[in-house]
């Protein structure tokens, strides 16, 4: 048996709070600061891209974030000094959260008012006026590794020109990621009747599940999902680490409005009542009116601890047993597309703001910039406090 440390204890308190910052999401900077903001602010786990330069880039944030603690925790941030788990996101199919959205900015008629730029919440489309009337748009259209694959401009592109290009996780490629990168948890992107799809990626990684602290499955709703969970249970047990189940509502809406959150929370409701072994957390139109909808509805619970005096205080002691039963609350929710926008004023002042060691253009770090730091970090809790405050001093 062994301690339970901060990040499993808000799970089964039902507070866990997670930072999406998309599995399809590669702007380095733009990871590395809101991983910075958050973390500071008190998230439980940032889930990112399984790429290299994504993860090492959540990581840096993280090892910064360990120096700024004490300061967070002066100014009412709350943060009591944990750090977050790291968790990657991978797919066994096609999925809209693993794409990316491309045209070729040459077709684009002359009097397109464009608004596939207007409506794109990571700004990563662009359009560069020519440098006069025989020169072609150039270094126009989709920033690839800002785009998440959202999908909302391609319905409103007059000549619908806009695709999505989707990719899949490659399974020998899984698992030298997991141990090189010292990732912390793994989520597993999944559809109803992908069965042997999953099958097939979870033989990749099962040798170094033991290795993991936590594993996430989420799954839209669909004809047969209980079922379909239930069968994903069936053959990954016997499974050490805790198990999340995340009920992806409405994917990457959250920003549009407070209604998007109502299919997160019926989703949420559905998985619930079907008693699967392990923890429901709500994704997929996540935002500010969430906490309030699942308190409304009593599927949010303050924490009942189980106390044991150690001389002044009291230590909290949960073992892994603890985390294999099934609960009757929401126990966490993720926040993605919501979490990102809420940033982006003061992460675009920041990239307004160029530095150039060696001649290089580079963004400015958030650190860097104490006010900006600071005002991100007010943001980002203003959103993480609403879930902590269901958690007991």
């Amino acid at each position: 048996m062994t301690e339970i440390d901060n990040a499993l204890r808000s799970l089964k308190e039902g507070h866990w709070f997670k930072l999406i910052c998309g599995a399809s999401y590669q702007h380095l900077p733009a990871v590395r600061n809101l991983s910075l903001a958050y973390t500071l602010a008190g998230a439980d786990c940032i889930d990112v891209a399984a790429d290299p330069s994504v993860i090492a880039s959540a990581q840096a944030a993280i090892a910064v974030a360990s120096t700024l603690m004490e300061e967070a925790r002066q100014r009412g941030f709350g943060s009591r000094g944990k750090l977050p788990w790291l968790m990657v996101s991978l797919n066994d199919g096609e999925d809209p959260h693993f794409r990316k959205a491309e045209f070729n900015a040459v077709e684009c008629p002359s009097q397109c008012d464009r608004p596939c730029e207007r409506v794109c919440p990571a700004q990563a489309i662009v359009f560069h006026p020519p440098k006069d009337d025989y020169s072609q748009v150039v270094s126009s259209g989709v920033i690839s590794e800002s785009c998440y694959g959202c999908g909302r401009c391609l319905p409103v592109c007059p000549p619908q020109i806009i695709y999505t290009r989707s990719y899949v996780s490659t399974p020998g490629a899984i698992a030298p990621l997991v141990l090189a990168t010292g990732v912390d948890a793994v989520e597993i992107h999944t559809q109803v009747g992908r069965t042997a799809e999953f099958k097939r990626l979870w033989l990749s990684i099962a040798p170094w599940i033991e290795r993991l602290k936590l594993v996430a499955i989420s799954c839209p709703d669909g004809d047969g999902l209980i079922e379909y969970l239930h069968s994903l249970y069936r053959l990954i047990s016997p499974l050490k680490c805790p198990i999340i189940w995340q009920t992806d509502g409405r994917p990457m809406s959250g920003d549009i409005g407070d209604g998007t959150t109502l299919a997160a929370v019926k989703l949420g409701q559905k998985v619930l009542a079907a008693g699967l072994p392990g923890y429901v957390q709500l994704a997929g139109g996540t935002n500010s009116y969430t906490v309030a909808k699942l308190t409304a509805m009593g599927l949010l619970r303050k924490s009942q601890k189980s106390k044991v005096k150690s001389q002044n205080n009291y230590d909290l002691r949960l073992t892994t047993d603890d985390f294999l039963t099934p609960d009757s609350h929401i126990s966490g929710i993720a926040y993605g597309s919501y979490a990102r926008v809420l940033l982006s004023p003061i992460l675009h002042q920041l990239e307004q703001m160029e530095v150039n060691p060696a001649n290089e253009r580079a963004i400015a770090r958030l650190e860097n910039v104490p006010e900006l730091l600071w005002q991100a970090v007010e943001l980002a809790y203003s959103l993480v406090s609403q879930l902590k405050s269901m958690e007991l001093p």
